[in-house]
């Protein structure tokens, strides 16, 4: 029978999740989003995204929403420079202004900004702000209590986790969880980096530029909001960013002691940690097993970081979280049975997620390898020019 009368959960109001509410809406479905969060505006949703043609376009292709991406994206965020720590180009790319472009597919766009293009074309019920879920209970064979911290419960046929790297759904389904890869990055950012410091604007330009050498790395993207996002990255043990002790609430004080980690670094390269303005964020980066695979289970599947949490090195979360909300969607709508539905959606997930997931390690290893920006500078040129 027709399941479009189903209770559907989707736990998270990330980008898999809306992209999942907003296919299943167009369909005819009544999905309930529950978000942690108070509100959209409760806190900042981090940097620039690219989004690639065969997934996080493809998704708003499906979603209904690629027209009004490409009014809003940034086509000239695709340029790229690579260096080393002595400033030397080993690839510099400026991208193509159209949609069209074959060389160029993968637009920018703010996470803020793409979230805002989901939200907006929800129904306004859909989204229960303030619900942050501690835990799926079964109820029966194939139904599941979602239970909340503001102690509301609700009882659906399908939930969904797209509740992030620790999500609260994924042990219903797998034993695996989010191991620290061995990076870490402390994130910077200089405001209004055009005005604060325009020579550092003119280096960046638009898009990004990757300097790296030493087993460590500084990314800068240029954001829609006229900053520039920094990343410092680090090989290094767990406990690294307790051990370098750097007052992260101060940056003042904070800003000495990281340039002394990049003292034998060019001087062009100095001023995204001298000039930023912003917060300084310190994190880890986690990553799930390569592969994370499951055994399907009625009446709950995983979707984004909950399913496949990797690496940024690939800059595939987001993509790929969206693809899954939009094969999900698409599959629940093509199949009568629920159960075949999901478990139709995890073998063709597993295949796409483990492919980029093993891509995305290899990127990892390689960007805090010996000789990083001559490596990548080649694997670059690879993909313009195969």
């Amino acid at each position: 029978m027709n399941h479009s009368s189903k209770r559907i959960a989707i736990v998270g109001a990330g980008p898999g999740g809306l992209t999942l509410a907003r296919v299943l809406q167009m369909a005819g479905y009544s999905p309930v989003v529950y978000e942690g969060e108070a509100s959209r505006y409760e806190r900042q949703q981090g940097g620039t995204l690219d989004l690639e043609t065969d997934s996080g376009q493809k998704a708003l292709q499906a979603a209904g929403l690629l027209e009004s991406f490409y009014e809003i994206c940034r086509f000239e965020g695709q340029s790229s420079k690579i260096v080393d720590k002595n400033g030397k180009v080993y690839q510099e790319d400026t991208a193509d202004q159209a949609p069209d472009s074959v060389q160029y597919s993968r637009p920018e766009i703010d996470r803020t900004v793409l979230r805002d293009l989901l939200l907006d074309s929800l129904r306004p019920d859909t989204i229960q702000w303030g619900y942050k879920c501690l835990e799926a209970v079964p109820v029966g064979d194939r139904q599941y209590a979602l239970h909340f911290e503001n102690g509301q419960k609700d009882v659906v046929d399908l939930v969904v986790a797209a509740d992030g790297a620790f999500s609260r759904i994924r042990p219903l389904v797998s034993e695996a969880k989010a191991e620290y890869s061995g990076v870490s990055m402390i994130e910077l950012n200089i405001l209004d980096a055009a005005n604060h410091s325009p020579g550092l604007a003119a280096f960046n330009g638009p898009g990004t530029v990757y300097a790296l050498d030493d087993r460590k790395g500084m990314i800068a993207q240029m954001n829609g909001d006229g900053r520039i996002r920094v990343y410092l990255g680090f090989q290094a043990e767990r406990d690294f960013l307790e051990s370098v002790d750097i007052p992260y609430d101060e940056p003042e004080k904070a800003k000495p002691k990281l340039l002394a980690l990049f003292a034998d670094w060019a001087d062009e390269l100095k001023p995204y940690i001298s000039c930023a303005n912003g917060a300084i964020t310190p994190r880890r980066i986690y990553m799930l097993p390569v592969p994370h695979t499951w055994e399907s289970r009625a009446g709950v599947t995983l979707i984004g970081d909950a399913a496949h949490l990797m690496s940024p090195f690939a800059g595939a979360g987001a993509n790929l979280a969206m693809l899954d909300g939009a094969e999900l969607a698409l599959s629940l709508i093509n199949h009568d049975e629920l159960d075949t539905a999901v478990r139709q959606y995890e073998q063709k997930m597993f295949d796409y997620a483990g492919a980029v997931a093993a891509e995305t390690k290899a990127n990892m290893e390689l960007f805090f390898s010996d000789n990083a920006a001559a490596k990548l500078g080649d694997l670059m040129k690879s993909f313009i020019n195969p």
